[in-house]
Order: structure tokens, then sequence, then C-alpha cells
């Protein structure tokens, strides 16, 4: 599946995005934010594309200007979820790069994720989260239309031995609708 927006195309990860997945996910205040470790080398970028980013509903956040991916963005519907849904119900996650920061990219990306699970997988309800202190994916949120729902402690995150506070958000499909009146 490839999803479209003014500036962006959505798409599944390509082994030949490994250099460009690298350059942004070596960057430290772009993984361990977002709950992952910093990639080491292209080859762990190439790894993590064959693994985590193959996954089913995720796709390459890439520039229409340079046809280059800048970030990521999955929806995980039902069990493979990180907070455990049901499988009418999804969880969006995203980041992008440093150099893309502040441009309005990732929530033209969610936005069209979140209308592609309301409208053509027919879900029910979306929900978001962002750890402790990552107030641009908070903002994210915020501009999406997602309502803070609660609050996690003690969450483990890719990153070893780490346990993070996550603020749990979510949107419904009538409020979504509401809002796009």
């Amino acid at each position: 599946m490839i999803l479209e927006t003014k500036r962006l195309i959505l798409r599944p990860w390509q082994q030949c995005d490994a250099e460009e997945l690298y350059k942004y996910a070596k960057d430290p205040q772009v993984g361990p934010i977002a709950g992952w470790p910093v990639h080491t080398s292209v080859e762990n970028s190439r790894d993590i594309i064959g693994t985590v980013l193959s996954a089913p509903q995720t796709y390459a956040v890439v520039l229409k200007t340079t046809d280059l991916p800048v970030g990521s963005i999955a929806l995980m519907i039902g069990e493979r979820s990180n907070i455990g849904l049901p499988d009418t119900e999804g969880e969006i996650g995203y980041w992008i790069g440093v150099p893309y920061w502040g441009q309005g990219l990732i929530p033209e990306a969610v936005k069209k994720l979140i209308e592609y699970g309301f409208e053509e997988l027919k879900l029910e309800k979306i929900w978001c989260g962002y750890f402790d202190g990552n107030e641009k994916s908070k903002r994210v949120q915020i501009k999406c239309g997602f309502r803070y729902h609660h609050t996690q402690e003690n969450v483990p995150c890719a990153i070893a031995g780490l346990l993070r506070t996550e603020h749990i958000s979510c949107i419904t499909k009538e409020q979504w609708l509401d809002d796009n009146k």
C-alpha cells in the first residue's frame, strides 16, 4: 500500500533505504526519545528494515521533492500494538529525522494514516503515545486531534533495561469525523 499527501509518499521500506535510514536513525536525538536505540551502522539499519520496519502498515516517510525517506510511521493494529488493543483499534507510532523537525511533515503523515485507518481499515479508535519529555510528539498528537487518555509508569521500551513514563492519547472515528466536518 502506498499513501500520498501534499508533500509526502508513505510507502513500504526497502533494503535500498538503509543508508538514508541510518543517516537519521544514528542521531541520538531521534531514537532514544521515541524508545529505541540509536542505529550503529548501515548494516544495523538494513537489519531493522528487514525485521521491525517490514511489519504490516509500516511506512517510510518519503519527501516527494527528493524521493528519499526522512522518517517512519506505522499503524499497529490489534495485538501488534504496544498497548494491547482489540482488532478494531490501532496505534500509530512515528519519528522523523532532525533536519525535518518543525516542518509539519509528521502531522501530515499522521493525519493521512488516521484517515486510512478509519476509512479503509474501518478502525473504531486509534491510539498514540509519547514518552515523558518528548514535547514534539505531544504537539503532533494534539495537532492531529488525539485526546489525552491516561499515563502509564514503568513502561519497557526497545532500549534494554530502560523503563519510561508514557502518556497515551486516542481519537475515535466519531471524534475524527466531527473534527473534519
